[in-house]
């Protein structure tokens, strides 16, 4: 999967934020379709709110670093 933290480290903030885009709104359809009924993946919920947790780490880490390494 492409949310493993090896991976998230190697992409620029633009990609980030569209990885961030598209895991919300994963997270949107998920939580409308468990309203219907009983969903496949009962899991998939909490997987896709740690990897929008893990993406906004990383956004967070490269901005600090980005912030320290302006004012060093």
């Amino acid at each position: 999967m492409a949310t493993k933290k090896t991976k998230l480290t190697e992409k620029n903030p633009a990609e980030l934020t569209a990885l961030l885009a598209k895991q919300r709104e994963e997270m949107r359809t998920l939580r409308f379709a468990s309203a219907g009924g009983r969903p496949k993946d009962s899991a998939a919920p909490k997987k896709t709110r740690r990897n929008i947790a893990r993406i906004l780490t990383e956004l967070h880490a490269q901005k600090t670093a980005s912030m320290l390494g302006a004012n060093a």
